[in-house]
């Protein structure tokens, strides 16, 4: 408060500013580097401070109209940054900080004094429901792979595709499921777009496998222990990918009839 008084009252007094070039060897300044060569430029603002500058001046104080301290924040070296606005950039800054206030005021129901309590309880609420979908979904992942192991006629290959779904979601199934036995392919993300894979069940299938849905899904991963998972840039090729992992299982269960 103490610096902003002290500056509205410099203005006031309509205090001049004057520009000068000064030798390097004529004047002593601190941060300047040791390979300096030129002339050096001085803004001198009457009774107030000397000081280098090499930006645009006015040759009175009273032409910027206003200066703003917004705030300070920590700067290099252990010295502090004094965030600041003056002239004609205090005014649109103004006008810029009306116009989002109208919107928050349209976008959050509430008047300006409210905006901070109401962005709170906006964030509290996104949270628990947030928690309350990741619940949700660990449950729908549970009862996906029962519904697949409560089915006689399962076979040796699942698949399935969620659009909410992410990795924790596809690693439940997988792990619900006996992979030892069965060959699991999943999806998660937009079903003609982006998203993420799981392939899992034996280490030798997997293995071989995993690198021709990677070339199919036009995605990126990688494997061990069973598992190979990434992300796909091309899910609309799912269908394909089933049809390479059927007629591997028909043709690993045809062997071992």
């Amino acid at each position: 408060m103490f610096v902003r008084e002290k500056y509205t009252r410099i203005l006031q007094r309509l205090c001049s500013s004057r520009a000068a070039c000064i030798c390097v060897s004529q004047v002593r300044s601190r941060g300047l580097p040791d390979d300096h060569a030129g002339p050096i430029r001085i803004i001198d603002i009457e009774g107030v401070d000397a000081n280098m500058c090499c930006g645009t001046h006015v040759s009175n104080l009273s032409h910027l109209q206003v200066i703003k301290l917004l705030g300070i924040e920590k700067g290099k070296k252990n010295k502090t940054n004094l965030i600041f606005l003056a002239g004609n950039r205090v005014l649109k800054y103004a006008e810029k900080s009306y116009s989002t206030e109208r919107s928050l005021v349209s976008l959050l129901k509430t008047g300006p004094d409210e905006h901070v309590e109401a962005v709170e309880k906006l964030q509290k609420s996104v949270k628990l429901l947030q928690k309350t979908n990741l619940s949700l979904l660990r449950d729908v992942a549970i009862l996906t792979a029962q519904n697949f192991k409560n089915d006689p006629q399962r076979g040796n290959f699942f698949s399935f595709h969620k659009k909410e779904g992410d990795n924790e979601f596809m690693n439940i199934i997988a792990n619900e499921i006996n992979t030892e036995e069965t060959l699991v392919f999943l999806t998660v993300g937009e079903e003609k777009g982006a998203g993420l894979f799981l392939l899992a069940g034996p280490g030798g299938p997997v293995s071989d496998l995993g690198p021709r849905i990677l070339e199919l899904l036009q995605g990126k991963g990688a494997g061990k222990n069973g598992r190979f998972q990434g992300k796909a840039n091309n899910l609309a090729r799912r269908g394909e990918v089933e049809d390479l992992l059927r007629q591997h299982c028909k043709h690993h269960g045809s062997e071992e009839e």
